[in-house]
C-alpha cells in the first residue's frame, strides 16, 4: 500500500471521538508500522493488528483511570512485598514474523522481571512478552484481542468491565479463567475487584491506603 493510504488511516483515527472503534481490513504490516510511528505513544489510541486486520480504539478518561489505578496497586504491592514488578504501561507488543501486534492498557513483568534488568527498550521478536497484560473493557470488549495475546504468548490477561475484574491464564491454545493470579498469587480477582469498587466509591487515595493495609497483612 502507498504512503497516502497510510496517511488516510492516520487522518481517520485521529478524528475519532472518545471510546470509539474503527476496523480496517487488508492492511499491510508496513502500514501498521507507519501508523504506529505517526500516532506515537501518547496519542490516546490503542492499535491492534492481526494479519491484515487493523483495529483502532480511542481512550476515554474512565478507561485510563482504571488502568492507572491498577498500575498503582502493583506499585504498592512491589514496595510492600519487595517484589520486582516492571511496568511497561501500554507498550506496543508486536512480532513481524507473526504479523500480530497490540497495545494493552497496562502490562507488567513479574517472573521475568530480573531477566530484563534495567532495560527500557524491548524487541518482542526476541524478548519475552509481559507476564501480565491488562485490558479495560468498560466500553468495548477485548475478546477479539485474546487470539493475538495467545499468538504472542502472554501468560496472563486481566480484563475489567467496570464491574468485575477477571483473570485468565494461558493454557495450551487458549485462556482459562482463574480466581487467583498466576504471576502474583497474593491477588485474586475478587480482591482486585473490591479495590476497584473502593476507587469508585471512596476515591483513589482511600482505595490505595486500604490496599496498602490489606497487602501488608498478607
Amino acid at each position: 500500500m502507498t504512503t497516502q493510504t497510510a496517511t488516510n488511516y492516520f487522518e481517520i483515527v485521529t478524528r475519532l471521538p472518545a471510546d470509539a472503534v474503527v476496523v480496517f481490513r487488508h492492511v499491510g504490516w508496513e502500514d501498521y508500522e507507519e501508523l504506529l510511528a505517526q500516532v506515537g505513544e501518547a496519542s490516546g489510541l490503542r492499535l491492534s493488528y492481526d494479519d491484515g486486520i487493523l483495529t483502532a480504539m480511542t481512550l476515554g478518561t474512565e478507561r485510563e483511570k482504571y488502568a492507572r489505578f491498577i498500575e498503582k496497586l502493583l506499585t504498592v504491592l512491589s514496595l510492600k512485598k519487595r517484589i520486582v514488578i516492571l511496568s511497561f504501561g501500554a507498550a506496543t507488543i508486536k512480532r513481524p514474523s507473526q504479523r500480530k501486534g497490540l497495545e494493552p492498557d497496562a502490562c507488567f513483568y513479574v517472573q521475568r522481571a530480573e531477566e530484563l534488568g534495567n532495560r527500557v527498550q524491548l524487541d518482542f521478536e526476541h524478548d519475552p512478552p509481559p507476564d501480565v497484560a491488562v485490558e479495560i473493557d468498560v466500553h468495548h470488549s477485548s475478546e477479539e484481542k485474546l487470539s493475538i495475546y495467545v499468538a504472542l504468548g502472554v501468560p496472563e490477561v486481566w480484563r475489567y468491565d467496570g464491574q468485575r475484574l477477571r483473570m485468565f491464564v494461558l493454557r495450551g491454545v487458549g485462556y482459562e479463567e482463574v480466581e487467583r493470579s498466576q504471576a502474583l498469587p497474593v491477588l485474586t480477582s475478587e480482591a482486585v475487584t473490591g479495590f476497584l469498587e473502593r476507587l469508585r466509591r471512596e476515591g483513589e487515595l482511600q482505595a490505595l491506603l486500604a490496599f496498602d493495609e490489606w497487602i501488608g497483612a498478607r
